[in-house]
């Protein structure tokens, strides 16, 4: 109805009622991301222990998604049948802790090496990893001795074989 001509506003568009409704609507959204956010973020985390953490964190520890950091422990390498079976200590110089791995090592795998494994903890006391990955810096350093034979140097790399000589191409001669 109108009086005298002029309509009346729609009680429905009011900006209070607007205002409102835009609130409801954040505050569902919100409710929705801390849902999703809280409800999955469990599931999620993988905590960075060092060895001594590790143990100290006792039958907590097993079961949970570790990244477990420090060095492989000398003369601990043992490698199984197939190439992706190892086994290994790592240690940060106070605890140590065996590890498991399926996946295959990094070529710079060694003793004495920083690693990054990432695993479980098992009810057995050893760490099976599903991931293993080498820390090392990316400085090259040249060996100490300027009378190095670079080619001899670069043969006891291990895998490495002594290339043949390239032969000379002559026109008709087969390859």
């Amino acid at each position: 109805m109108s009086t005298g001509g002029t309509p009346l506003p729609d009680p429905r568009s009011s900006p209070a009622r607007t205002k409102w409704f835009a609130l409801g609507a954040l505050a569902v959204a919100a409710g929705a991301f801390l849902f999703i956010a809280i409800g999955g973020i469990g599931e999620n985390l993988v905590y960075y222990w060092g060895p001594k953490e590790l143990r100290g964190a006792g039958r907590k520890a097993i079961g949970a998604t570790v990244r477990l950091g420090g060095q492989v422990a000398v003369g601990s390498v043992k490698r199984g049948d197939g190439v992706s079976d190892l086994e290994f200590d790592v240690t940060d110089g106070t605890a140590i802790v065996h590890v498991v791995s399926r996946g295959v090592p990094p070529q710079l795998f060694r003793d004495r090496i920083g690693v990054v494994v990432e695993g479980t903890l098992t009810n057995e006391g050893s760490f099976e990893s599903r991931r293993l990955m080498v820390s090392h810096d990316n400085k090259y350093r040249a060996p100490g001795d300027k009378n190095v034979d670079i080619k001899e140097l670069m043969r006891s790399t291990e895998g490495l074989d002594e290339a043949p000589q390239p032969r000379t191409a002559v026109a008709g001669s087969p390859p």
